[in-house]
This record gives C-alpha cells, sequence and structure tokens, in this order.
C-alpha cells in the first residue's frame, strides 16, 4: 500500500460515515476498491543525461528505465452534490516493486492520486451511469533498494528500503460506467489518463494511461 493511501485512509473512512448520514438525505456517497495496470514506455536517453546518471557513476554502466506496468490496485470514494455533479478522490498504487536499475540494485514503486470533479450522464436511479471526471493531483515514483541485487554489490546495504522518491504534479481524466448489480452494489471499468509534466524524466512519455476495474457501494440509492 502505497504511503499516500495510507494518508487517505481516514478520509475514506469519513466518506464511509457521511455516506451513512447522507443516505437519511437521499443524497449518495460512493466508496469503491479494485485493480488494474498503468502503463508507460521505457526512457530513451542516448546522452545518458536522465536522472539515474547518478548511479552510472557507481555502477560505470547507463541504464534505460524499464516500461511500466504490473498490478496497480486503485481505491477511492465519490459524494454526488446534485442530481448529476460530483466531487471525487482517487488514489492507484502497483501493488509490488519492480526492477528499475538492476545494475544499481533498485526497485521502483509508482503511484498516482487525484482530485476530481465529476458528472454522470444518466440519472441516479439508473441501473447503467456512465462518468466522466477530471482533476488534479500528483504522481509518485518511489525508489527502493533490491535486496536480492545488494547483495552482489559492496556500495549497497543488503536491505529493502526507500533510498529516493519523486514527485509530479499531475492533471488527471477518466471515463467510467457504473454498472449496479442490485440497488446499491455496483462494477466500475473506467480508462484514466494521468499527465504529468517531467514524468518522462522517469519513463517515456509524461502520459500514463491507466485500465481498472473496482467494485463499491453507493449510501443513499
Amino acid at each position: 500500500m502505497s504511503q499516500f493511501t495510507k494518508r487517505m485512509l481516514p478520509l475514506l473512512v469519513l466518506f464511509l460515515i457521511a455516506g451513512v448520514h447522507q443516505a437519511r438525505a437521499q443524497q449518495q456517497v460512493s466508496m469503491y476498491f479494485g485493480m488494474g495496470s498503468a502503463t508507460n514506455g521505457q526512457a530513451s536517453d542516448p546522452t545518458c543525461t536522465l536522472p539515474h546518471e547518478l548511479f552510472d557513476v557507481i555502477t560505470g554502466v547507463c541504464e534505460p528505465s524499464p516500461s511500466m506496468g504490473g498490478v496497480f490496485g486503485v481505491i477511492g470514494g465519490d459524494v454526488l452534490i446534485g442530481s448529476h455533479f460530483g466531487v471525487n478522490v482517487e488514489d492507484s498504487f502497483r501493488f509490488a516493486q519492480a526492477p528499475y536499475l538492476p545494475q544499481a540494485a533498485l526497485n521502483v514503486r509508482p503511484s498516482f492520486y487525484d482530485f476530481n470533479a465529476f458528472y454522470q450522464l444518466t440519472s441516479t436511479d439508473s441501473h447503467i451511469v456512465p462518468i466522466i471526471e477530471g482533476g488534479i493531483g500528483g504522481t509518485k515514483v518511489s525508489l527502493y533498494q533490491n535486496q536480492q541485487a545488494c547483495a552482489t554489490l559492496p556500495f549497497c546495504a543488503n536491505s529493502s528500503q526507500l533510498v529516493a522518491s519523486a514527485n509530479h504534479f499531475q492533471v488527471h481524466g477518466a471515463f467510467g460506467v457504473k454498472f449496479y448489480v442490485n440497488s446499491n452494489v455496483f462494477i466500475k471499468p473506467q480508462v484514466d489518463l494521468h499527465y504529468a509534466p517531467h514524468f518522462n524524466q522517469e519513463y517515456g512519455s509524461n502520459l500514463s494511461p491507466q485500465y481498472t476495474i473496482s467494485v463499491g457501494y453507493t449510501f443513499g440509492r
């Protein structure tokens, strides 16, 4: 679980409490969690001037960073303010570390978080609810020592610990659909676009598509 997720859990609990309270007032509050994947290409820099150049001095090797992928988790909540408009908060994070710069014994764990306004295209009692959302947030790329690779490098402490992180502002947009299987439980496939200036310092592009499917519960329907 990402550090942001740990910080956001109290906020999501508040969403849950608010949902129980708002259900009496016929307002809608939703909580959801799921999984999927975020993608981005391999960073390519023939002059070797990206941030990992610092590690080239140590290892004597210029390593290209890998592409992004793997299994991501997503957790979020939304509050419907009117009949169609609402606000949303969401965090997505790679479940496990992935190799990043093997020669430097580094793993990586990327995450995205965002705060959005959304518009749902159908009425609140519909069984199929398409949603368009957009907002701002941030991305975080956390680098960890690879414990197994560390054992072969004299300069590396043999422990899996956070050694560096990079944070970037992001603009976020998404389209998803809530399919209600009963009056309150829904399944939500969603496509997200995360645009973070300077994210191409760690990966191949500033734009990272994400594809997830979540299960959630709506209070107040």
